[in-house]
């Protein structure tokens, strides 16, 4: 396989937010009067814009959520990043090692992808080349996002190879027609190669998987 540009996920790909992000908004869920534990988070929700998440959560209780809830998600997940916020073992060495045009392209809001870059001292590896979900009109797992980034890279979809860690993402990028690698640091490994993906388990395995390295 031959690829002109690489197109990375940030969440569970780049910094290892999941964890963290799942245990805010499903405490925040709780507080609300939406009964979503952590684990319905982290299996169903992973991978989605936060609207997205909220309107899944309105749909499954059949009422509205706060008014200021997105706000509410969004400050106690910004103090949580600055505080406890990592990259993903291994991935600032992969990224470095591969020498391709890269983005990001994440389902997160564009100050919550800066804010996650700058945390983890990433953000100097992909300039300002980062693409938001509230760029489009939809979010993954339709293919508008990776579609766009893309576009605005000005690489063809079939030159293009995503790294997820989602479903929701991994069947976003095969319905743009591109390549992907599914990173199973979320324990998604099954449903990954069910939607499409090449798995693989270790950063440090990438820059061989895309051709590059021993």
């Amino acid at each position: 396989m031959s690829f002109a540009l690489v197109i990375f996920d940030c969440d569970g790909v780049l910094v290892d937010s999941e964890p963290l992000a799942n245990r805010i908004l499903s405490e925040c869920f709780q507080a609300a009067g939406f009964p979503i534990d952590y684990d319905t988070c982290s299996r169903r929700m992973v991978g989605l814009s936060l609207q997205n998440c909220f309107e899944m959560a309105e749909n499954w209780h059949k009422k509205p959520l706060p008014t200021d809830f997105f706000n509410t998600v969004q400050n106690r997940t910004y103090s949580a990043f600055r505080d406890e916020l990592k990259t993903i073992p291994g991935v600032r060495n992969a990224i470095e090692s591969i020498p391709l045009p890269r983005c990001v392209a994440s389902s997160s809001e564009h100050e919550k992808i800066v804010l996650c870059l700058n945390k983890t001292r990433l953000a100097p590896l992909f300039n300002d080349n980062l693409f938001s979900a509230q760029q489009v009109a939809r979010g993954k797992p339709y293919p508008d996002l990776f579609l766009f980034a893309a576009k605005k890279m000005g690489f063809k979809p079939n030159n293009c190879v995503v790294i997820e860690d989602s479903p929701y993402g991994v069947t976003a990028a095969r319905a743009a027609g591109m390549t992907v690698f599914g990173y199973t640091g979320s324990g998604f490994a099954e449903k990954l190669a069910d939607e499409g993906a090449h798995i693989f388990n270790d950063m440090a395995e990438l820059p061989q998987l895309l051709g590059f390295g021993r």
